[in-house]
């Protein structure tokens, strides 16, 4: 039983509260008193005879305001929200004594060792965790709260290491022990994932430095803030889905949900579940049903990707959401009716689809309202860098090291390659280069690019300004193929037929060294 009596702070107030159950033969159990004046009692269960002699006699101590009976000492619920908060935590958590043992551990930490906290209590946690000394920590003459990697049961964990310390006499502190947690790396990657994820949601996060890219994006900010069907062309790999999550980030649509369905990547009858549902009992023994992707889309905005190739029965289906806002979910009769605005990504001509027969005429006028084109990664060579930075910083991020430098060649190496797969092969190959990486420069020589598609450029992509710039950047290109597999200038020069000097002046003048 835990009685809190309210009471005024009187110098004897509590021993003339113990007294009383002294009296009444009560076994006292623990005692807190709270210095804004609560005095929480906790003593064995009384009958009730007992109980009701024992609440006036302490209603009726001078001072004493009101008494009743409470389910928790403030002790037993701290401890009992403390244990909840570190069983839901996914983190490994550790809590030590001063000399480095382990006096607790939550329940991540115990699933991760199959064992029960009896068995490591008392264990020094440096014979458990590998990579750092949790004792000499503890005996440094200051001890600072540390960030250090780990390996913990075959795996690499981020560890937070925070000192505790207890309050002494004249405001010194003395050393309790310590907290360790430990984040896994594979969590801390994915937690970075996401946050990226989140972060590329808005106009702000989509590099422009290109004229065309500019114009883009300022023709997108007016369109998102309408509510007809946006059609959003480009080829693969350009950012269609992310420019299309920055429009509905931009339109008063943002606080409901932004729901996708590839019309390419499933078959027909499992495209047309996903997108309009299904009634109980539609397959099978399935009793419950199923709310597709325009019903949970609701409010919000809904993209269809690849839209030219959904098949020409849900073409038919689709057509109808459009012109009244409702369909049937599969196997049901009943009509559902929906507030959605529809956002639809191609990198195929829809024209030239509706041309051959493989369009709806219909549906390609009513999803061609407003409409934004893309451009390729090659049309809009001054964002290629400014992309390039931004994946390279945010992968430093996830991968937990230092951002690396670009060297001098690696902004004209990267604008000379043609990027047939656009924006998604420039992140894919700087991530590969990044997750290899040794050093602190990443160069031409880190990225692979296909050999196939290495090919020199068009004539067109070569000459931008004038013909001096264009014959520069074609020297530059070439040297630079050529010089890994001649490494001297001599041997150079003597491939291509001219003098030793000209070589070296060519090499300095492009910044192009020995790799």
């Amino acid at each position: 039983m835990r009685l809190e009596v309210s009471c005024e702070d009187r110098l004897g107030l509590t021993r003339e509260l113990l007294d009383r159950l002294v009296e009444h033969n009560i076994d006292l159990r623990g005692i807190e008193i709270d210095t804004s004046g609560i005095i929480y009692l906790n003593f064995p269960e009384l009958e009730f005879r007992d109980f009701q002699h024992l609440m006036p006699e302490i209603r009726r101590i001078p001072g004493v305001y009101d008494v009743k009976t409470i389910p928790y000492m403030p002790s037993e619920r701290e401890h009992h929200e403390i244990e909840a908060l570190l069983k839901a935590l996914p983190d490994l958590v550790f809590s030590l004594d001063a000399k480095g043992k382990v006096t607790q551990a939550n329940q991540s930490a115990l699933t991760t060792l199959a064992l029960p906290v009896e068995e490591i209590r008392g264990m020094a946690l440096g014979s458990l965790v590998k990579g750092f000394s949790f004792s000499r920590w503890l005996e440094a003459s200051e001890i600072k709260p540390q960030t250090c990697k780990l390996s913990f049961n075959g795996e690499e964990y981020l560890a937070d290491l925070m000192p505790l310390f207890v309050a002494e006499e004249k405001g010194r502190q003395a050393l309790a022990g310590a907290v360790v947690v430990l984040k896994s790396a594979r969590r801390v990657g994915m937690h970075f994932s996401a946050l990226h994820a989140v972060e590329v949601g808005g106009f702000e996060h989509l590099q422009a430095e290109s004229q065309k890219m500019k114009q883009v994006l300022v023709e997108a900010s007016k369109l998102a803030m309408q509510d007809a069907p946006l059609l959003i062309v480009g080829e693969t790999g350009t950012g269609k889905e992310l420019l299309a999550r920055a429009c509905h980030g931009a339109s008063l649509r943002s606080s409901h949900p932004f729901m996708a369905l590839n019309c390419a990547a499933m078959p027909d009858n499992v495209a047309e579940s996903e997108l309009f549902g299904y009634a109980p009992g539609a397959f099978g023994n399935n009793t419950e049903g199923k709310r597709g992707v325009l019903e949970l889309a609701s409010g919000g905005t809904l993209m269809l990707d690849e839209i030219g190739d959904m098949s020409p029965h849900l073409q038919t289906k689709f057509l109808r959401v459009l012109q009244d806002g409702v369909f049937r979910r599969v196997g049901d009769e009943q009509e559902v009716k929906v507030n959605v605005r529809f956002i639809c990504t191609t990198q195929k001509q829809l024209l030239d689809l509706v041309h051959d027969g493989k369009f709806r005429e219909d549906l390609y006028y009513r999803l061609n309202v407003l409409s934004l084109a893309l451009p390729p990664l090659r049309e809009r060579k001054a964002d290629i860098m400014a992309l390039a930075q931004q994946f390279v910083s945010r992968f430093a991020s996830e991968l937990q090291r230092p951002r690396p430098r670009f060297t001098r060649n690696m902004a004209e190496y990267l604008t000379a390659y043609r990027w047939p797969g656009n924006v998604r092969q420039l992140r894919n190959c700087l991530y590969r280069a990044m997750t290899l990486l040794e050093g602190d420069e990443i160069g031409p020589e880190h990225v692979d690019l296909p050999v196939a598609a290495d090919a020199m450029p068009l004539i067109d992509e070569w000459f931008e300004g004038g013909l001096d710039e264009a014959v520069k950047r074609f020297e530059s290109r070439l040297l630079e193929r050529l010089y890994p597999a001649f490494p001297s200038t001599r041997q150079l020069a003597k491939r291509l037929g001219v003098s030793h000097t000209a070589i070296a002046n060519k090499l300095r003048e492009y910044g192009i060294s020995k790799k």
